[in-house]
């Protein structure tokens, strides 16, 4: 099964987080098909990047996000929506 899964990059109590797809058999840091986006839990604001043509492809195909990873696409999701709302 294709999952879509953060692995975990950065220093010693600085975390940093890549946003890929990968087998979900491998490890949490080995391989991986491709990188989608990032996530900086230590900036102010937290930056969350994806590439969502890519996201909406693997979601296409049938790759499942992790229960994180879920959570960051819905808040995308609502916070495209309000922005649209306000416009």
């Amino acid at each position: 099964m294709v999952a879509i899964r953060m692995a975990r990059a950065g220093g010693k109590k600085s975390p940093y987080y890549n946003v890929v797809v990968c087998n979900s058999r491998s490890p949490r840091d080995g391989r991986f098909i491709e990188h989608l986006g990032v996530y900086d839990p230590t900036r102010t604001p937290v930056e969350v990047r994806f590439n969502d043509e890519r996201v909406a492809y693997w979601l296409s195909k049938g790759a499942q996000p992790s229960d994180t990873v879920g959570e960051l696409l819905n808040r995308r999701k609502k916070a495209a929506a309000a922005a649209a709302a306000t416009k």
